[in-house]
């Protein structure tokens, strides 16, 4: 008996169960909720066959920038590779072997060209936006979408998530109008929906609607975070639009008890956490102890270099937390990963290196210096991935190191620009 998915594309290998699991796994994966992996493991342990299933497993491992999902990626993509595959599912894995090696370029285009014959793949698009966001391609993120969305009807099962995933895109692309609506519209369809939640708090964000960002999240926090591997990240939201309010006790209740209280091993956690201590100290204030747990977790999660944005993330806390050692070993890793034969050595070389190399500059005095670096990577830094409201902490950090060097012509000119393109009186 031939199996097919929820919106008719057949699965290779698959029996019954196995079908279950991977559905339940990819709908969570839909909303960032749940355990999909372990949903995916389970359809694999049903129907090891299954081709679609080695591949979902593989993308939750590769989608998350964890250093150990590398190689269980690569076993998983391996063990799709031997097994029957129609040509949908066989550009799926050649994505999966692009992307286990850290070509990410690479994986991008061959799931565009998939979701150009596919619109309805929804795994196909979720996993490319993913690529989009983490390889810093803003149009993109708009233009994946864009493409598909006509192809989808009102009702179909997973609509939620193109518009959530078009919303985030949009919004990158400075449509503010447009991504709100259709944010909006996307957590009315499914409330559970991590992305669409955060895609609204991003266009509040880029506008400086502060008072309007807590009350978007705030009011309904039970429906983005509760069993939310996104909720740390949209508790950090909040807690920009707190600091945005000068509101810095609850700032800090946010981070001691929703952004570190937690402890996550999770890097994209972790990259929140350094984003917002970075910002406070910026700001002047004192945030004690906090790093030292944080820089402990990253000095597990940074024997190499493995994506740029993160190590810049990663050099905060441990310039923060006075590890020297470790601030210097990432240094050394990062020149290490200039050897390798994968994008990560073009974000590095485009924007990483210098990035966190400012970084350590700026917190051993040497503001100057950090000053040059940055203004060298700013104008290209979505290179390196990221959103522009995590890459603000470029220019936060540029305005600071120009004050701390008596440059107040430089810092006046940027905080000037910073409120013209927030929509605020620059004077």
């Amino acid at each position: 008996m031939a199996h097919h998915d929820l919106h008719g594309h057949p699965l290779s290998g698959a029996n019954a169960a196995a079908v279950d699991h991977y559905e339940r796994g990819a709908a969570q994966l839909r909303c960032y909720i749940g355990d999909p992996l372990a949903e995916a493991q389970a359809a694999i342990a049903h129907a090891p066959a299954m081709t679609m299933a080695h591949v979902l497993a593989a993308y939750l491992n590769l989608l998350g920038t964890e250093p150990t999902g590398w190689p269980a990626a690569r076993a998983l993509h391996a063990g799709a590779a031997a097994l029957p595959a129609t040509e949908r599912e066989a550009l799926h894995v050649q994505a999966v072997g692009h992307l286990s090696h850290g070509r990410w370029h690479a994986a991008g285009r061959v799931l565009e060209d998939l979701s150009a014959r596919h619109p309805h793949d929804l795994l196909a698009l979720q996993a490319g936006h993913q690529i989009d966001f983490f390889t810093g391609a803003s149009r993109m993120l708009r233009d994946r979408m864009a493409r598909a969305e006509s192809h989808w009807r009102d009702g179909m099962p997973g609509q939620h998530a193109v518009l959530s995933m078009l919303a985030f895109g949009l919004e990158e692309c400075a449509d503010y109008a447009r991504a709100e609506a259709i944010g909006r519209r996307s957590v009315e369809l499914e409330p559970r929906d991590g992305w669409g939640w955060h895609a609204v708090a991003h266009v509040l964000e880029m506008q400086d609607r502060r008072r309007d960002g807590v009350a978007w999240l705030a009011t309904r926090s039970a429906d983005w975070s509760e069993g939310s591997f996104l909720a740390i990240h949209n508790w950090w939201h909040l807690a920009l639009f707190h600091l945005g309010l000068d509101q810095i006790d609850e700032v800090l209740a946010l981070v001691d008890q929703r952004v570190l209280g937690t402890a996550s091993p999770v890097v994209l956690d972790m990259v929140d956490g350094s984003a917002i201590l970075w910002r406070l100290q910026l700001r002047g204030i004192a945030v004690g102890a906090r790093w030292q747990g944080l820089a402990e977790r990253w000095a597990a999660a940074t024997v190499d270099s493995t994506y740029a944005f993160n190590d810049m993330h990663a050099m905060m806390a441990f310039v923060s937390a006075g590890r020297t050692a470790d601030a210097e070993r990432l240094l050394q890793a990062q020149q290490r990963a200039l050897a390798n034969d994968d994008d990560n050595r073009g974000f590095l070389r485009e924007v990483g290196l210098r990035a966190t190399q400012a970084i350590h500059d700026f917190a051993n005095g040497r503001c100057a210096d950090a000053a040059e670096q940055l203004r060298a990577v700013r104008p290209m830094a979505q290179r390196f991935g990221g959103s522009h409201a995590q890459r603000d902490v470029i220019d936060l950090t540029l305005i600071e190191a120009a004050v701390r060097t008596g440059d107040s012509a430089l810092a006046d000119a940027l905080r000037r620009e910073r409120a013209f393109v927030r929509g605020r009186d620059g004077g």
